[in-house]
């Protein structure tokens, strides 16, 4: 034992040290920049687009690794956000249902989940999220967790006012396919962008029909892809500027897919492949990987990457960790969406997608104040009507009623058309899928096993029907939808 003068001057120094090493260590930690975006799939050209470029993605790939088969967990918003802003399954944290715990009733974390930002800023991180539309505001980007969690886990919505050294994270929240549609953004694209896609040379899904509505909508579309990639160029120019993109971790992703009739609050490739693209300090350039990963593991390889111990009860993976061991399945969960009630579930391998539809006696296209608020939903049903839809479009858009199961063998029928859940050669993958999925309920805890107690139900819709909220044809709408749930959910249906 050390014993003596010296020992108070030995003591002094070692401190002077540990700090040295300390902030030694803060300097080597990246900054984290995570581009979230709203209602958009992988129509990127580093994904094979043929009517866009996307310059600025597409560099990120090439200097990054680029992810072809990463998907969501939940295909609508808030609970695709609780779920990658924790870690965890939405359906374990009780996050699963849409725009939930808004009225009088709350969501609380279950012990064990914390938000990332809230772990980050724990060690030192300077944490922030923003995004065009609030840039020289107070306000802060988009959120829409549907748990209760504290403000202050954010200092700012951008990182300029960090300490020097000091690393941050930052959330770019972008409007994405949300876009389309309004003159206000069709100015600035046009601004931006110049010439526009033509809707001749767009090609739809085969059971969307090739009507000028959906047309200019989904040539619309890829301009707000476009504008996206020149929004996630703005970023990068700044972090170059600064001198700091070389040690800024990028993650690029979207909250869900496209909003279109099968794709958001659906559980096809449509609603729930999203774009995964990762550049920065330890990650592989030049690189595309096409194991299955699922959104929320951009949480723990986050935390990996700034040094922070991931929580034992979180459920995404570092997949970018040396050792990583690839997903053999991946889970998706569709609740109910705003007043729709639903209730669906997936599992999908290297080779095979199976689908659970619960209320399988409802029509797919369920009453819903927000889609059947789109030009795209109602030229949809107006057609529907006078029977011009074709038979494709009929079975998989407007059939009274939908089958319990399906099973698609996802990488060969690419917009999952042909359901081969009721053919015997099929029978062994159907099994052992169903199997997987319920095995996935129980070890995860899916809240959503148990229907929404009709007091949450009621709270959040009267929120939804609030003052100033809904009003007219539009609130009109969404009680009569509302008495809808009500009544199949009485009937058992």
């Amino acid at each position: 034992m050390l014993r003596g003068a010296g020992w108070p001057a030995l003591l002094g120094s070692l401190v002077v040290l540990l700090i040295a090493s300390a902030g030694f260590a803060a300097e080597l930690r990246p900054n984290i920049v995570w581009f979230v975006v709203d209602d958009m799939s992988a129509n990127f050209s580093c994904y094979g687009e043929k009517l866009i470029e996307t310059p600025h993605v597409d560099r990120m790939a090439r200097e990054g690794t680029r992810f072809t088969h990463a998907f969501v967990t939940a295909p609508v918003c808030s609970p695709s956000r609780s779920a990658l802003i924790t870690g965890m399954y939405q359906t374990t944290i009780g996050a699963h249902h849409h725009r939930s715990g808004r009225g009088v009733e709350k969501i609380h974390l279950p012990e064990g989940a914390t938000p990332v930002p809230t772990l980050l800023k724990q060690a030192g991180y300077y944490t922030c999220i923003g995004s065009p539309q609030v840039a020289g505001k107070k306000a802060l980007g988009k959120t829409d967790y549907n748990f209760e969690w504290d403000i202050a886990m954010y200092d700012a919505n951008d990182w300029r006012g960090r300490a020097p050294g000091q690393p941050f994270f930052m959330q770019v929240q972008l409007h994405g396919g949300k876009y389309r549609g309004g003159k206000k953004w069709e100015d600035e694209c046009q601004r931006v962008l110049g010439a526009w896609v033509k809707p001749a040379d767009v090609t739809l899904p085969p059971y969307y029909p090739r009507d000028p509505v959906l047309l200019d909508d989904w040539a619309s579309y890829l301009d707000t892809c476009r504008y996206t990639d020149y929004e996630v160029g703005q970023v990068i120019s700044r972090l170059e500027q600064e001198g700091i993109l070389d040690q800024t971790l990028l993650v690029f992703l979207t909250d869900h897919g496209i909003s279109h009739a099968r794709g958001k609050q659906f559980l096809y490739d449509e609603g729930t492949h999203v774009p995964l693209v990762i550049r920065g300090p330890g990650v592989p350039r030049g690189t595309t990987r096409a194991d299955l990963v699922e959104h929320i593991d951009v949480a723990a390889l986050t935390l990996a990457a700034a040094g922070v111990p991931r929580p034992a009860r979180m459920q995404a993976r570092d997949i970018l960790a040396a050792d990583y061991q690839p997903r053999e399945a991946v889970f998706a969960a569709r609740d109910r969406c705003d007043e729709t009630v639903e209730h669906l579930r997936s599992v999908r391998t290297e080779r095979w997608l199976y689908i659970r539809n619960y209320l399988n006696q409802r029509p797919h296209l369920q009453p819903n104040n927000y889609k059947d608020g789109k030009a795209i939903i109602r030229r949809l049903r107006e057609l529907h009507d006078a029977k011009q839809l074709d038979e494709v479009a009929e079975r998989l858009l407007f059939a009274p009623q939908r089958p319990a199961e399906e099973l698609y063998e996802w990488q060969v029928d690419r917009y999952q058309i042909n359901n081969l859940a009721g053919d015997a050669r099929s029978a062994e993958a159907l099994g052992a899928m169903r199997q997987r999925l319920v095995e996935w309920e129980a070890s995860t805890g899916d809240r959503g096993r148990v229907p929404e107690p009709e007091s949450m139900y009621a709270s959040d819709m009267a929120e939804y029907l609030g003052a100033g909220q809904k009003s007219g044809p539009q609130r009109q709408r969404l009680e009569q939808n509302i008495e809808q749930m009500r009544r199949w959910a009485a009937e058992g249906k």
